[in-house]
């Protein structure tokens, strides 16, 4: 834990404290503002299909996986907070099938408003996170700024043959969830003193934990696609997945799995404005069971922070993976499965 007492970081966050990306509505129509990006047989994976990380062969044994990722902060500790970013960050290079290589730390913080061991243990604990994942800290860029905010660049290796892209999925796949569901909600909760200290701890250990044992066991098996669960919502991140494969989603909500006091605390108020953006930018390309209420189309939209993997396997794998998953410490779950039928769209049953 953190040397440095009753440090409420959330409450220097402007974003309620969910760490929310910006919308995927919102970030398409500035993409859409970007120039065709050149022909080049070597990019294996760019930024056509909204996929985790890039993709970029160097040879016929090797390409580099690259991505970055940072926030506010969305748990108080100043050292759960760098776990929880590096966990966040480098989670994107096992989403790929990649190994993590190399890390950059990006780091705003305001310099004259918080202690220095506040911005050290945030480092402390990334560096931590970096060396559970088994990579190297190479460096990093910091700017003095109002609102602290931390993660990495990162840099991985996989073989060009074995990329785990999100636009992969075959009909009669069956969907495994690697983490449980709710964090936006929870997060937020953190900043209005709505979680108790076991709690908080809880839910900062699931965002905490790196997706590396999860995998490393999907390895051997026929994944067809793979992405990681993030600001964009498990149906968020569902819908890239149909309409990169151009196939259909069907998600199972009881199967889903929910953090602790979820639905309550979504009764009560605290959901964030991200998952409600979530929610508004899915209309039209998710079906919801007529019963199924508000609050629990809200929550299958949660902006989650370092969520699990969402793993699209061929059929008669998925018992043997989800078994192996669970043996090895994962909290993994069947959610649903891939359909020929309404492609590029999701159907949520009861």
């Amino acid at each position: 834990m953190s040397s440095v007492e009753n440090v409420k970081l959330t409450s220097l966050s402007s974003k309620g404290g969910c760490g929310c990306k910006i919308g995927p509505g919102e970030l398409s129509q500035v993409l859409s503002n970007l120039p065709p990006a050149e022909l080049n047989p070597n990019l294996l994976v760019g930024i056509d299909t909204s996929d985790d990380a890039g993709v970029y062969k160097l040879n016929d044994e090797l390409a580099l996986v690259q991505t970055v990722d940072f926030f506010t902060p969305i748990v108080d500790d100043p050292y759960s907070f760098g776990q929880v970013a590096a966990a966040n960050a480098i989670s994107d290079i096992y989403a790929m099938g990649g190994k993590p290589l190399t890390v950059l730390n990006i780091v705003a913080f305001p310099i004259k408003k918080l202690d220095k061991q506040v911005l050290a243990d945030i480092l402390r604990g990334a560096a931590d996170k970096v060396k559970e994942a088994g990579a190297t800290l190479v460096g990093g860029h910091s700017i003095d700024d109002n609102e602290p905010k931390f993660g990495l660049a990162v840099t991985g290796l996989i073989h060009p043959n074995k990329v785990r892209t999100n636009a992969g999925a075959k009909p009669g796949d069956k969907l495994i969830l690697t983490k449980p569901i709710g964090v936006g909600i929870l997060t937020t909760s953190i900043k209005k003193d709505q979680l108790n200290a076991d709690e908080v701890a809880q839910v900062t250990k699931v965002m905490a934990t790196l997706n590396k044992t999860a995998a490393e066991t999907m390895e051997p098996y026929d994944v067809h696609a793979c992405t990681d669960v993030t600001g964009f919502g498990l149906l968020g991140h569902a819908l890239e997945m149909a309409r990169g494969g151009q196939v259909g989603v069907r998600i199972a909500q009881p199967n889903v799995p929910l953090l602790p006091r979820v639905r309550e605390l979504a009764e009560a108020g605290f959901v964030p404005g991200g998952t409600k953006n979530n929610y508004a930018h899915l209309e039209g390309a998710v079906t919801f069971p007529a019963d199924l209420d508000q609050l629990d189309q809200w929550i299958l939209c949660d902006a989650v922070t370092s969520g699990g993997l969402l793993i699209a396997v061929e059929a008669a794998q998925a018992d043997k993976l989800l078994s192996e998953l669970r043996a090895a410490g994962v909290d993994a779950h069947e959610i649903g499965d891939i359909t020929s039928e309404h492609p590029g769209h999701i159907v949520v049953t009861k």
